[in-house]
């Protein structure tokens, strides 16, 4: 296959990407499937607390190709009154979640699907969460309806901030990601929450599926620009993971490999001089990108450094590899 062909890219169907899937993780509906307390760059460059929380729920009914959020997820909607009695239980249970300053209620899925998270449950999250400042959920731009609006109004005076995976601009790829939306959506959903005093943050995936190193690169850093030109206030950078199944099959076709910790380190210090809003690149299990065990940890730390500051660190010299 000749990877510069874009129409040679397959097209995989909800049923061939589901066909791909393991099992899911036990989870139950009246607790959260993880939380814990991180530290993030606000909007002003400050340094906080955030409290987040990995609500368990429905499965998103969205197929992306490289999604492996459903290993967490329930195979029914949740009753009314459970999502409240998780948010309660994780907080009870955090450390220090009093010191934090914004919540993250991400759902693996989306917040605003209504058979994900019941309408009828707004009001009781919204007494949960009003003390901090900024509310962040996760939502699929094509979900960004006045659902939005209403529970922004239920969460004053604390703000809004919808994260919405863009994944990337380059559109035809987008549309093999099985994404079912297009760069028009994207910029709808922008426009939407712009005019309403939302706050947004994209998702962008670092090396998905057919593109080399430093396609992927070059693809993740115009899918910045194009997302901080569409009033996104910060991006996350997410390098592209094997673990749902697909990946792997597309790896064993020579489709899809991970990036480098190189390219990771690369775009978070192009996306930083930018100056253009935050950028952050997403952490979790990072030394999995980095061949060098003598200075992975080094690198990982100072790309955290970065994510909290903001600013381009010196690049760190390793005398046994030639990252």
């Amino acid at each position: 296959m000749n990877k510069s062909d874009l129409r040679q890219w397959p097209q995989f169907s909800d049923a061939e990407i589901l066909a791909q899937r393991s099992r899911k993780n036990k989870t139950t509906s009246n607790r959260p499937y993880a939380f814990h307390l991180e530290q993030e760059c606000n909007a002003s460059g400050e340094i906080i607390d955030v409290a987040t929380l990995f609500l368990t729920n429905r499965e998103c009914s969205f197929r992306c190709l490289m999604c492996d959020l459903w290993k967490n997820t329930l195979d029914h909607s949740v009753r009314s009154g459970e999502i409240p009695t998780q948010i309660r239980f994780a907080l009870s249970q955090l450390s220090g979640s009093k010191s934090a300053r914004q919540i993250k209620l991400y759902n693996s899925g989306n917040f605003f699907d209504r058979k994900a998270i019941p309408v009828q449950d707004y009001s009781a999250i919204a007494k949960l969460v009003n003390g901090y400042d900024r509310v962040i959920v996760e939502n699929h731009p094509a979900l960004c309806t006045d659902d939005c609006l209403r529970f922004r109004d239920f969460i004053a005076p604390a703000e809004l901030e919808i994260a919405m995976g863009l994944e990337t601009c380059h559109p035809e790829l987008l549309q093999v990601l099985n994404k079912k939306m297009d760069l028009d959506d994207f910029d709808r959903a922008c426009d939407f929450l712009h005019s309403h005093q939302i706050q947004s943050r994209a998702f962008i995936l670092l090396k998905p599926p057919f593109l080399n190193e430093n396609e992927g690169i070059d693809w993740a850093l115009r899918s910045l620009d194009y997302a901080l030109s569409r009033h996104v206030d910060c991006c996350s950078i997410i390098p592209t993971r094997r673990g749902n199944g697909m990946l792997e099959l597309l790896e064993k076709q020579g489709d899809f490999s991970p990036p480098s910790g190189k390219s990771l380190e690369t775009v978070l210090q192009q996306g930083l001089s930018r100056k253009r809003g935050r950028v952050f690149v997403d952490l979790w299990d990072a030394e999995q990108f980095f061949s060098c065990r003598t200075c992975r940890k080094a690198r990982v730390e100072r790309l955290h450094q970065m994510n909290l500051t903001q600013t381009r660190l010196p690049a760190i010299i390793c005398g046994d590899c030639s990252e």
